[in-house]
């Protein structure tokens, strides 16, 4: 058995995680970033894609709210996580995955190993990243239960078109971009009827951002687990 997946994301109202020169921080408020540490503290690891630990340099920790910090887990294919990066130095490897495919140089995932980190070599998905599904069941075999999926953009359209998500907590900030980074990418959708749906719907008030927080239902009747 797989974990529970969540996607949880902050967007504008127009859909854009980003400015078209990768501008971020913060399209959410401060009362959404509480929530988004919340979610946090209430999974039992927490999943970003290489390219937002390159932009972002993100921690991944627990810190606005009381909470245990989860496992912190990278898909990275090539493993070009640096040794430097906040989720490795000063001891936070220990409490690391970096999920990488056959593309990783064995020299480097020594180094990652030498600073305490844990590396699991998957199998390649058809585009030639961390087969998803692989690092979920990896994942739950360690005895992970629950796993929050903070971005980036291709991490996330990966795990919906591959249905393996089970619930959405998306932050909608009352902001307009126009160009932009999507925060979803091609699912191959082409009619209606074969769109994702949001079922169990709670629409939260979080400051001036509005928080959506749903069930995801898949074309003819499936659902994420």
């Amino acid at each position: 058995m797989r974990p529970t997946v969540t996607v949880s994301y902050a967007q504008t109202l127009d859909g854009r995680l980003a400015t078209s020169s990768g501008s971020s921080q913060w399209i959410s408020c401060p009362a959404s970033l509480l929530f988004a540490h919340e979610l946090r503290a209430s999974h039992d690891a927490v999943i970003v894609g290489v390219g937002t630990v390159l932009k972002d340099d993100p921690r991944l920790t627990v810190r606005r709210v009381p909470g245990e910090d989860p496992l912190r887990v990278v898909a990275d294919s090539a493993l070009r996580t640096p040794l430097t990066a906040a989720v490795l130095a000063g001891g936070a490897a220990r409490g690391t995955v970096l999920a990488v495919t056959g593309r990783a140089p064995e020299r480097r995932c020594e180094e990652a190993r030498s600073v305490g980190a844990t590396v699991l070599r998957l199998p390649e998905s058809a585009e030639g990243r961390v087969d998803l599904a692989s690092l979920l069941r990896a994942l739950g075999g360690m005895g992970v239960a629950s796993v929050l999926v903070e971005g980036g953009a291709g991490l996330i359209t990966g795990l919906l078109r591959a249905r393996l998500v089970d619930r959405l907590a998306v932050c909608v900030a009352p902001k307009i971009l126009g160009s932009g980074i999507e925060a979803v990418g091609d699912l191959g959708v082409r009619e209606l009827s074969e769109s994702l749906r949001l079922t169990e719907t709670a629409v939260l008030p979080c400051g001036v951002d509005v928080i959506l927080d749903s069930r995801v239902e898949y074309p003819n009747g499936g659902s994420g687990n």
